[in-house]
Formats: structure tokens, sequence, C-alpha cells
């Protein structure tokens, strides 16, 4: 008998759909699109396969939380997407399909993966291989919604320093707790930022590490807000305003509902809510948000900025330096 060959993994341990199963499956349980354009003689695509798409964890993610296609950018069927219909531009071979063509331009480089929302409204297009420690901080970007907030490059370099970089420089905030805020306020009456965050969140612990790390951030933070490191899973009971919150089943999970009502029920991961003196909610900024682009947020409240503009009037003649919060 002669010798029996492995076949080859053409599949990884990624479940592929193709784009009409995606497309009706988010009809019913919305998630992200990952789409894989590859050709039949794209070596580095064969690799990925083998190697990124058959990392286990990194496929149980991509299996969970996308809906992901591989798509052959030179097939020649007719293939419908978010309503339109995309054909051939050739019977000849290694001609690129009309879909290939409306993401990846004229930059036809294979493997290109493609990322887009549920709702088809941002895609972000990579083009070449994608390792591990590549393609993670994009899952993330995509399914944590920091592309709603944040342009990926900036995340990129945020993801790296939180995760990979051992020698980032640090100036964290000081975070408090909120049996201790009542007390601080009582001594010296700041504004204060409820960071809320979870175990399960990326985007929160990206957050954590470098936009509360950021050292003139930290230092205009430190001056003008207490801030509160909350995380929404806590199982303990906290008095706040004279009132008692706890952790409670919502939407099937367990969750604090402190969370909800500091959020004003906009509850999102992460979350930062802005409060008051009074430790009322003055505002909640959702999803992740970066040193770079927090700044003006900050300055709009702890200048009191907000009590004589509107925002769009405030952004207008924001500077990119945060101004310095007033002597009374």
């Amino acid at each position: 008998m002669g010798k029996v060959f492995p076949q080859e993994n053409t599949e990884g341990l990624v479940k592929w759909l193709t784009f009409k199963e995606a497309q009706e499956r988010n009809k019913t349980v919305a998630k992200p699109f990952l789409i894989d354009f590859y050709t039949d003689w794209c070596g580095w695509c064969k690799h990925m396969i083998k190697t990124t798409y058959s990392n286990p964890s990194l496929a149980a993610y991509i299996n969970a939380n996308f809906y992901p296609v591989k798509f052959n950018a030179e097939t020649k069927d007719t293939i419908e997407y978010n309503g339109k219909i995309y054909k051939p531009l050739s019977p000849l071979p290694k001609t690129p399909h009309e879909l290939t063509v409306k993401f990846l331009g004229e930059n036809l480089s294979y493997p290109s993966t493609v990322f887009v929302t549920n709702n088809y409204e941002y895609n972000l297009l990579t083009q070449g291989y994608l390792e591990d420690k590549k393609i993670e901080p994009i899952l993330i970007f995509m399914v944590e919604n920091a592309w709603r907030t944040s342009i990926f490059d900036e995340f990129n370099k945020h993801f790296t320093h939180t995760f990979y970089d051992t020698v980032f420089a640090k100036a964290p905030v000081k975070f408090t707790s909120f049996e201790d805020l009542e007390k601080l306020q009582k001594k010296k009456s700041k504004k204060v930022l409820v960071h809320i965050t979870a175990g399960f969140c990326n985007t929160c612990k990206v957050m954590t590490k470098t936009t509360f790390a950021d050292t003139s951030l930290a230092k205009y933070i430190s001056k003008n807000f207490y801030v509160v490191n909350f995380d929404a899973e806590r199982t303990d009971t906290i008095m706040f305003k004279n009132q008692k919150y706890y952790n409670s089943i919502i939407n099937n999970y367990p969750l604090h509902n402190l969370a909800f009502k500091l959020s004003n029920n906009r509850f999102t991961l992460p979350a930062l809510c802005i409060l008051d003196e009074q430790l009322n909610t003055l505002d909640v900024l959702a999803f992740y948000q970066s040193s770079e682009q927090i700044k003006p947020a900050l300055a709009y409240f702890a200048t009191d900025a907000y009590k004589k503009k509107n925002w769009q009037d405030f952004i207008k003649d924001y500077s990119l330096k945060p101004p310095q919060k007033t002597k009374k």
C-alpha cells in the first residue's frame, strides 16, 4: 500500500461563509464581516490560512464575533452584496472581480482583508499577510466599536503600548473609590470622571493603560477631576448619594446597576461618565476614547465652558493645548 499524505488544510479553523450566507445571518443577529480576498495562486494567502486562521483562540474569536467570508478575488460568479449585483469583469483568468475592485480599488494586492460593520457603514481595508499580533487589534477595534470614536492607526499604537510594549512611559492618574469620593469632595470639590470597564473588555484595558497614563493628560485630569475606575461586573453593594446600588441580571448578564445610573442608561463599554461637583452626570462619552480625542471634552467641562456655550461653538475655538481651569 502506498503512503497516504494528509490533505492540505485550505480552510484553517475559521468557519467560512459565502456572501449570501453572511448577509442572511446578519439580518437575524448583527455582527461585523471579515472578508478574506484571496487568489488560487497567492502563496501568502495559503500561509495565512495555515497560520493566523489556524490559531485556535483567534479562530474562535472570529467565529464568535464576525461573519467571516472567504472570497476568491478572481471568481467568475455573480455576487449580490448590500443590495447590489457585482459580476466578473472578464472571462479571462487572473482578472479581478467587480466586487474586488469595489473594495481594493487599483491596489490589487493579496491577501487583502476587509472588515465591514454590520450596517455596511464603515469599511477597514488591510493588505498583506496578517500575523496574530497584527490582526488582534483590528478584531478588537471592530468588535468593541472603537471605530466609532478613533482612527485605527491611533488605536493600534495604544493597543501595542497596552499589550506588547514593556517600556512604554507611564504617568497614570490616581484612581479613587466610590467609598472615598464623597469624603474627597468635602475636602476639595472637583468634577468626577467615572471610567466604566469590565474584565472582558479589551478597549477598556487600552483606555485604562494609555489614555489615563498620558503624561500631560494625567496631570490635567488630576488637577481638575477625581477619577473612579468602575468595574461594571462588581458584585458588592455600593452606596452612592445615599442610595444603594447592586449587581443584577440585565439583558441576561450580571451587571452593576450603578453603571446604568451613572451613564443615564446609555451603557456602553467602555463609558466615561462626567459628573459635576454634586455627582450629577453631565455627559457620557461612549466607547473607546484616546488621549488625543478626549482632551477637548475634558476642557469643555473642567473650565465650565459647558455652562456658557454649546459644544459646537466651543470646539471651534479650542486649541490643541487644553486650557487650564480658572481659579476661583
